[in-house]
């Protein structure tokens, strides 16, 4: 069994974050005599998942949707991760393209150093993208000619 302090040291997760997981029913603790929280070995593949399913851009509603998934008679194995994340893999390739673009765009804007507010695609005179919708409009559609 670790304590609070020993799984956030082992999984480099504050013992804040730990104690809200453990709200939301992400991860489960028991109760020594004292009152502290002792935790289950098998509790740092929980956690692992959780920060690597934040990373990859879950929230923790889908998380948690996803952990339900686990089997309860048995401590989660390889195959059962490897399945829950295996539905990833779009999302995981939206997000480097996302990122791609991000980069493509910076290396052609700051990297050329015109600072042209006339050609500038982040140049947004008049809120013109803002007639387009909410958010970063030039990220999340193509440019417009007009």
């Amino acid at each position: 069994m670790l304590t609070i302090g020993d799984l956030a040291k082992r999984s480099g997760v504050a013992a804040s974050a730990l104690r809200y997981y453990e709200d939301l029913g992400l991860i489960q603790s028991e109760r020594n005599k004292s009152g502290h929280r002792r935790y289950l070995q098998a509790t740092l593949r929980r956690v692992a998942f959780i920060v690597f399913a934040q990373k990859v851009g879950l929230t923790l509603g889908e998380v948690g949707r996803e952990l339900e998934k686990l089997p309860n008679n048995r401590v989660p194995e390889r195959a059962d991760w490897a399945q829950l994340s295996g539905t990833w893999t779009a999302r995981i390739d939206d997000r480097i393209a996302e990122l791609q673009k991000l980069r493509a765009g910076m290396s052609q804007c700051i990297g050329c150093g015109c600072l042209s507010f006339d050609h500038c695609r982040f140049a947004n005179p008049g809120d013109r993208a803002g007639t387009r919708g909410p958010g970063p409009r030039y990220w999340v559609e193509p440019a417009r000619t007009s």
